[in-house]
């Protein structure tokens, strides 16, 4: 359990969304763009792709750090805090969360392509990630 700011979190138990995405634009200066669950471009994270872009980082950098950024919004909504409230014991909280779940479970490349319209209210438990856990054992849903 994580204390500091104005209650303790138990991150063990932190229900992850996986709401939002990383999205390819095809276009040279802008190839990626980060949207939220309903489709709409995260204007942070955008001005953040704009300046990789303007120091001619290749898009395989807006990429990885698309997906880090992803991760980081993911875990604001999680924990109801808005990207602009984020403070010291966010980021730490974060840091502390990453280690604990890794990487995030996805169901089997067809099973996952199958049911892709509800793909975004899906979430897991970040025990259920440490456990091994998948869609289909029940742990995530």
């Amino acid at each position: 359990m994580i204390t500091g700011g104005d209650a303790p979190r138990d991150l063990s138990r932190l229900l992850m969304p996986l709401g939002g995405s990383l999205e390819a634009t095809g276009d040279l200066f802008e190839p990626y763009r980060l949207v939220d669950a309903d489709g709409v471009v995260l204007v942070p994270a955008a001005a953040y792709f704009r300046e990789l872009a303007g120091c001619g980082r290749p898009a395989a950098t807006h990429r990885s750090y698309g997906m880090a950024l992803l991760r980081w919004w993911r875990f604001l909504w999680a924990v109801g805090v808005g990207w602009d409230q984020a403070t010291r014991a966010e980021a730490r909280d974060f840091c502390s969360w990453i280690q604990l779940a890794g990487k995030p479970a996805r169901p089997p490349w067809p099973a996952f392509h199958a049911g892709a319209g509800s793909a975004g209210s899906m979430t897991c438990h970040s025990a259920s990630l440490i456990s091994g856990g998948t869609a289909g054992s029940g742990h995530c849903g």
